[in-house]
C-alpha cells in the first residue's frame, strides 16, 4: 500500500454537506473565498506598484538602509552629549568621507591598472593560444592511437601566432599596400558643438548617480533626524490599537536589521582586507583594487565572491608565463571565502540571520528581476524586514511561515505529520536530532505523546478510520523498538536517577495495561520501555488480554502496581471503571494507576470523576508514571497476593 492509499484514511476533508430539503440533493460548492481574491489582489497590486514605482522607492529605500548603518553612530554620538542634528551632520560627513576614500583609492588602482591592461591582455591571449595548441596536439596524438587501419589523417593546420597589437598593424598596413586599388579619401567634417552640447556630454552619465545619492542622503538626514517622530507616525497609523506589539515589532527590527548591516559591513570589509593583503603577497598588481572590489561584490548573495574572483584570476594568469599565481589565486579565494561564510559570520550573525537558506535564493531572484542590480543588493534586508513584520503582524504571518528560519511545524505537528504519512523512518531521523539534546522521556512527554493524543482525538470524531489508525499504531511500535537502546545523553531529572535495588527488581513486576484505543498500545509500549530503563521488571499487557473473557487466564504473577494508559476516555468511563474493577479483582493489593494522557485533562482534576472509578492515582505524564511505579515498587519489598 503506497503512501497515497494510507493517506485516504485520513478524511479531515470530509465534511456534512446540508440539504435544502428532505432527500434533496448537496448544495453545490461554495465560490471561493472572497478574503482569499482580495489578498492575491492586494498583492498584485503591491508587486505592480513596487516595479512601476522603482525611481522613486529605490532612493528611499537606500536611504532607510543607510539610517539603519549610521543609526549606531548617531546614537553613540549622542550620548557623548552631541545635538541630534550635529551628531546627524557628523554621521554623514564620516560616511561620505570613508565613500571618498575609497572610491579614490579605487580610482587610482584602476588608473595604474590602464595602462598596463593591452599588454596583460596579449599576454592572456598568447597563454590562451598556447593552451588551444597544446590540447590540439593532445587530441590529434589521441586520434592517432585510435585509428583505423589505412585510414590517413590529414596533418592539424598550425595555430596562426598570436600577434601584438604593433605586429598587427604592421601587417594590416602591409595588406593594404599591396591592394592594386589606391585608398579613397575621405574627410569627416566635424558638426558645430556649442558649449551647452559638450556640458551635456560630458555630465549626463554622472547625473544619475548624483542625483540618486544626494537624494539617498537627503533622506537619510531627515530619517535620522525625525526617527522618534517618525516612529510614533508609523504607530498611529498601522498600530494604535495594538501599542505593545507594535512597538516591539519595531524595534526588533531596527535592532535586528542595525545588527545585521554592521556586522555585514564589517565582515566584508575585513574579506576584502584579506583579499587584498593575500592578492600583494602574491604579486598580483593592483590588489587594492580587487580587495574593494570583493569587499563590495560579497554583499551581493552567492554570485559576489564568484564574480569577485575571476578579475584577480585573469591577471595573476598574465604576469607570468606559468599558472601558478593565477591557481594560488583560485586557492585564496576558496580558503577565505568558506571560512568567512562558515566561521565568522555565523559567531557575529548567531546561527543564521532569520532566513531561510531557500527564501535568500528567491528573494535575490525576486528582487533582481524587480529592481535589478540594486535590488539584489538590499534583497537580505528586505526580506528580512517582511519576516520581521510576519512575525507581528498576524495578516502578514505567511512572511515568517515562507520565508523565516523558523520550523513551519511544531515538533508535535512533525512527528503526527510523518506517522500520518506512513514515513516513520523520518519520524525516527527527527527523533534522534531531538534526543541530541532532551531525554527520551522527556521525548515522549513532549512531543509523542501530544501527537498520539491528537491522533486519538482525530479517532474519536471519525477523521481516521479504526484500519488506518492501527496501521499508525504500528509504525509506532517499531519507532519504539529502535528507541529501545537508546542511551540518553541529557539527564531526565528525577525519574531518570529513581532505580529499583537489585532485590526489589527481581521480585516485582509492573504491569502496563494498554486502553481501549488503537493508540493506547503504543503509550504502554513506551512506558514500559522507560521502566525497564529503570530496572523495573515490566509485563506488557494488550487491552483484550485485560477483557472479561481473558482476566481470568492472564499471569499477574509478582506484579506490584498496574499502569492503565488512556490517551481519549471521552464517553468511556464506564470501561474504564470496569478495566479497574478487573485487575482489582485479580490482584487486591496491588497499587492501580491511571494514566490519563497528556497532563491537563480534566480527569486529573475533578476528584469526583476519580472516585467511582477506583484507582489509587492518577497521572497526566510519563514523567509522573515512572516516579509513581518506582517509589511504589521500592516501598515493599514482597511480592503481593494474586487472586486465580
Amino acid at each position: 500500500m503506497n503512501n497515497d492509499d494510507r493517506l485516504a484514511g485520513y478524511d479531515g476533508a470530509r465534511v456534512a454537506t446540508p440539504l435544502t430539503a428532505a432527500g434533496a440533493t448537496p448544495a453545490p460548492s461554495a465560490a471561493p473565498d472572497t478574503k482569499s481574491l482580495i489578498g492575491l489582489a492586494v498583492a498584485a497590486i503591491v508587486v505592480a506598484g513596487l516595479y512601476l514605482a522603482q525611481d522613486v522607492l529605490v532612493p528611499i529605500t537606500l536611504a532607510v538602509m543607510l539610517s539603519f548603518v549610521l543609526s549606531p553612530l548617531t546614537n553613540l554620538l549622542r550620548r557623548l552629549g552631541l545635538w541630534r542634528p550635529a551628531s546627524v551632520a557628523l554621521s554623514i560627513l564620516v560616511a561620505l568621507a570613508v565613500i571618498g576614500m575609497l572610491g579614490t583609492l579605487l580610482g587610482s588602482q584602476a588608473a595604474g591598472l590602464a595602462a598596463d591592461a593591452p599588454r596583460y591582455a596579449d599576454q592572456i591571449e598568447q597563454k590562451i593560444a598556447g593552451a588551444q595548441a597544446l590540447a590540439t596536439a593532445r587530441f590529434d596524438a589521441v586520434r592517432r592511437s585510435l585509428r583505423i587501419p589505412g585510414e590517413t589523417l590529414a596533418p592539424a593546420a598550425a595555430p596562426p601566432p598570436a600577434r601584438s597589437g604593433s605586429r598587427a598593424r604592421a601587417t594590416v598596413a602591409r595588406v593594404a599596400s599591396a591592394s592594386p586599388q589606391e585608398p579613397l579619401l575621405v574627410e569627416l567634417a566635424q558638426p558645430r558643438t556649442s558649449a551647452l552640447t559638450v556640458a551635456r556630454t560630458i555630465l549626463e552619465p554622472i547625473l544619475g548617480p548624483l542625483e540618486t545619492t544626494f537624494i539617498v542622503l537627503i533622506v537619510a538626514v531627515f530619517i535620522l533626524v525625525q526617527k522618534e517622530d517618525l516612529r510614533d507616525r508609523f504607530i498611529r497609523v498601522f498600530g494604535s490599537t495594538d501599542l505593545h506589539r507594535t512597538t516591539l515589532a519595531l524595534d526588533e527590527a531596527g535592532e535586528r536589521l542595525s545588527r545585521f548591516f554592521i556586522s555585514q559591513l564589517g565582515v566584508n570589509t575585513c574579506f576584502g582586507l584579506v583579499i587584498g593583503l593575500g592578492l600583494w603577497a602574491l604579486g598580483v598588481p593592483t590588489p587594492a583594487l580587487w580587495g574593494g572590489l570583493a569587499g563590495l561584490l560579497r554583499f551581493v548573495p552567492y554570485i559576489g565572491p564568484i564574480l569577485a574572483v575571476v578579475p584577480p584570476l585573469a591577471l595573476g594568469a598574465a604576469i607570468e608565463p606559468t599558472w601558478w599565481t593565477a591557481i594560488a589565486v583560485g586557492v585564496l579565494f576558496v580558503v577565505v571565502e568558506p571560512l568567512t561564510a562558515y566561521v565568522v559570520e555565523p559567531l557575529l550573525y548567531g546561527h543564521s540571520t532569520g532566513l531561510s537558506p531557500a527564501s535568500v535564493i528567491v528573494a535575490a531572484i525576486f528582487w533582481t528581476w524587480l529592481w535589478g542590480p540594486i535590488g539584489l543588493i538590499m534583497s537580505t534586508p528586505l526580506t528580512l524586514c517582511l519576516v520581521v513584520m510576519g512575525r507581528h503582524v498576524k495578516s502578514l504571518e505567511f512572511f515568517d511561515v515562507l520565508l523565516g528560519d523558523r520550523p513551519p511545524l511544531s515538533a508535535v505537528d512533525t512527528f503526527y505529520q510523518r506517522i500520518l504519512a506512513d514515513n516513520p523512518n523520518e519520524a525516527l531521523a527527527n527523533a534522534e536530532r531531538l534526543l541530541a539534546e532532551r531525554s527520551l522521556l522527556d521525548y515522549y512527554d513532549t512531543v509523542v505523546l501530544p501527537a498520539l493524543k491528537l491522533a486519538a482525538a482525530d479517532q474519536a470524531i471519525g477523521k481516521l478510520r479504526r484500519e488506518r489508525s492501527v496501521e499508525m499504531s504500528q509504525s509506532m511500535l517499531a519507532i519504539i523498538d529502535e528507541l529501545s537502546e537508546h542511551v540518553d545523553a541529557v539527564p531526565s531529572g528525577a525519574a531518570a536517577a529513581a532505580a529499583l535495588p537489585s532485590g526489589a527488581a527481581a521480585s516485582h513486576v509492573a504491569a502496563c495495561v494498554a486502553g481501549r484505543g488503537p493508540f493506547d498500545d503504543a503509550v504502554a509500549a513506551m512506558l514500559a520501555q522507560l521502566l525497564r530503563q529503570r530496572g523495573v521488571t515490566t509485563r506488557l499487557i494488550p487491552h483484550v488480554a485485560a477483557s472479561r473473557d481473558g482476566i481470568a487466564t492472564l499471569d499477574l504473577a509478582g506484579v506490584t502496581v498496574c499502569v492503565v494508559s488512556y490517551l481519549e476516555l471521552a464517553g468511556m468511563p464506564t470501561r474504564l471503571r470496569s478495566l479497574v474493577a478487573r485487575l482489582r479483582s485479580r490482584l487486591p493489593s496491588a497499587r492501580i494507576v491511571v494514566g490519563l494522557w497528556p497532563e491537563g485533562d480534566a480527569m486529573l482534576r475533578d476528584a469526583k470523576i476519580q472516585q467511582p472509578l477506583g484507582a489509587d492515582a492518577y497521572v497526566g505524564s510519563l514523567r509522573a508514571a515512572v516516579d509513581a511505579v518506582v517509589s511504589a515498587a521500592a516501598v515493599d519489598q514482597k511480592p503481593l497476593p494474586v487472586v486465580t
